[in-house]
């Protein structure tokens, strides 16, 4: 069976968590996460990193320094992971969902106005499969109506818009290193913020509402109590294994894109006869192979695609159920304006394995496998 994802590993994880045992500092911001908060700085360009437990926990922070308040909208797409929504109902506002663009399914840019109220209070962008939304017209409405930015780039690591590294553009951005991302460790995540005004209220927040971070810089000759907080360190343990990929981030995404290329080839022919619809990546976006998708028909077809490389030892998934049709998004939510494209292209798309180390001859089995699904 050529599963769907296997978590990257890249041989010198058990070596830096030793060397983080042996430092005699498992917890938070050690070493190690300097080391990843550094590198995540000096790769997008961001004021600040700050590596949390998940793209959760990074996106709840983002919301609780915006002072998110009860009643308030955010608008979002509904093709997307619930925590890009429970972030800010968790503080009591409502996630407005605005249909997404057919080519991308990322947040239709063209919508966002006719969503915006007088209560609107965020935009919420979703680089879905690392493909950048179109930041340039999101950013002038934000400007326009006085609205913050929150980027879900929780696939975009190494992806970016028009040079600018995703995550960077909006007032905060929002990574995951979950097992499933390109780079991991396990559970993780980090939160860029752009401005530097807002470092000191972040890792306040983030160190339990104390200024301990200052006292570790020789700030202050004591840390105390300062402001409201939680717990958003992740294990130096976890960073030390995340480290290790950092390092390699280069070869895991050439080695990512080269699976992503063989598949784009291998079935270009199909799309070109209309059978099937392949990613598309707009000109001003770099992408960083986080996922590779084909698009079926409609929903039977694609659950029996599904069936048959299950048959053909393939492990091929569906994605998001969008949020606004689930029992949660009918409470907290709703939907602005007509849903197009959310539930149509949400019940077309099948995802193919792409992970790093995925072998050429099993892209090409697989890439083989959907072929002669099509030729049957």
């Amino acid at each position: 069976m050529i599963g769907f994802n296997i978590a990257p590993f890249v041989g010198k994880e058990f070596a830096y968590i030793k060397e983080a045992i042996e430092a005699e500092h498992i917890c938070g911001d050690g070493m190690f996460t300097r080391r990843c908060n550094q590198w995540i700085e000096e790769h997008t360009g961001t004021a600040k990193a700050l590596l949390t437990t998940s793209c959760t926990h990074a996106t709840e922070m983002a919301a609780l320094l915006l002072d998110i308040q009860p009643g308030d909208e955010v608008i979002m797409p509904a093709y997307t992971f619930v925590s890009t929504a429970n972030a800010f109902v968790l503080r009591g506002a409502v996630p407005v969902f605005v249909d997404i663009r057919p080519d991308t399914l990322n947040l239709d840019e063209k919508l966002i106005e006719a969503a915006i109220t007088e209560r609107t209070k965020a935009i919420v962008p979703v680089h879905y499969a690392g493909v950048s939304c179109e930041m340039d017209a999101i950013m002038a409405l934000a400007g326009n109506y006085h609205l913050a930015v929150v980027e879900d780039a929780a696939q975009g690591v190494m992806s970016a818009y028009k040079g600018q590294a995703l995550g960077t553009i909006g007032d905060y951005g929002c990574f995951s290193f979950h097992e499933t991302k390109n780079f991991s460790m396990g559970e993780g995540g980090a939160l860029l913020i752009r401005d530097r005004e807002h470092v000191e209220n972040a890792e306040i927040l983030r160190e339990k509402g104390t200024n301990r971070s200052k006292f570790f810089r020789g700030q202050v000759d004591k840390y105390t109590w300062v402001n409201q907080g939680s717990s958003y360190l992740p294990s130096d343990m976890n960073a030390a294994y995340l480290w290790a990929q950092l390092e390699m981030a280069e070869e895991i995404t050439a080695d990512r894109m080269g699976s992503w290329e063989t598949y784009y080839q291998e079935l270009r022919p199909l799309q070109e006869q209309g059978i099937l619809e392949l990613p598309v990546v707009p000109k001003d976006c770099r992408h960083n192979a986080h996922m590779f998708y084909v698009k079926a028909r409609d929903l039977g077809e694609r659950t029996a695609l599904i069936a048959y490389l299950k048959e053909k030892g393939v492990q091929a998934v569906f994605h998001y159920v969008p949020l606004h049709t689930a029992p949660e998004g009918q409470h907290v939510g709703r939907f602005e304006g007509e849903d197009r494209f959310t539930t149509k292209e949400s019940e077309r798309l099948t995802r193919l394995p792409l992970y790093y180390g995925l072998k050429r001859e099993q892209v090409l089995y697989v890439a083989e496998m959907v072929k002669a699904f099509y030729r049957g």
